[in-house]
């Protein structure tokens, strides 16, 4: 198999308790597909992106059993209670297939279905500049509160230097898989792959990335998903790659 280019990797093992419901979160449809497929997609569109790996609940019978697609690779695995089982057993695929450790790979959520292309192509060439990887982030730009005794403000706190976590997030397969192995090891519960990094000391960089690139947790989120999805047809999909 072709190691060229990065690979991405999807956790999609979950079964989204917080939305509620009897379908998984990562199926529930937005304008005709489910969210995963839409994740799937915007990775696969990016040039820079050689395939994907989806880690999957055992005995899945929703996934559409894909090999391929948009032409290029799809790959499955049995993913974990856990994130980040789900994505270091992905990453052991990847290598089971003979792909090198120094390859960049972009874990994304299956449930943030509007990402855009040209965030692919900045969030790589950040993380192929940088040693300890790179992720897709928004400055935080709402006041902060702390919260006291009876949901009483106890404090307003600095928002400057604050990011809120996006993905993809991109890192070289074997220091990712490293990382997340020392995790476990240490019983540190990762809740996504740039703290697995920084507990082995490293300082991945914060990419900017769309503010609509939001993660679907309740109904109102797909609500606004599917708004920001029907809106970005209106404008047109993009075919500019940094």
């Amino acid at each position: 198999m072709s190691a060229a280019g990065a690979w991405a990797v999807v956790p999609a093992a979950g079964r989204g308790a917080r939305f509620g419901g009897e379908v998984p979160k990562q199926y529930l449809e937005l304008d005709g597909q489910p969210l995963l497929f839409h994740a799937i997609d915007a990775l696969l569109s990016h040039p820079g992106v050689t395939g994907v790996v989806v880690a999957l609940a055992a005995g899945d019978e929703r996934w559409p059993g894909w090999s391929t697609r948009m032409g290029k690779p799809v790959l499955r695995c049995t993913g974990g209670s856990e994130r980040a089982h789900s994505v270091l057993a992905a990453l052991e695929t990847l290598s089971g297939e003979g792909v090198d450790d120094d390859i960049l790979v972009l874990v994304h959520d299956a449930a943030r279905p509007n990402l855009d292309t040209r965030d692919i192509g900045t969030l790589l060439e950040a993380a192929a500049s940088s040693g300890d990887g790179a992720i897709l982030a928004a400055p935080v730009r709402d006041t902060l509160k702390r919260a006291g005794a009876g949901d009483r403000i106890a404090s307003t706190e600095p928002r400057e230097h604050l990011w809120r976590a996006l993905t993809p997030q991109a890192f070289r397969l074997g220091a990712l898989a490293q990382a997340l192995r020392q995790a476990e090891a240490s019983g540190l519960a990762v809740t996504d792959e740039a703290m697995a990094m920084e507990h082995v000391g490293a300082h991945p960089r914060l990419v900017e990335g769309r503010e609509d690139n939001i993660k679907v947790t309740t109904p109102a989120d797909l609500a606004l998903a599917a708004h920001l999805l029907t809106r970005r047809k209106g404008a047109g999909s993009t075919t500019e790659y940094p």
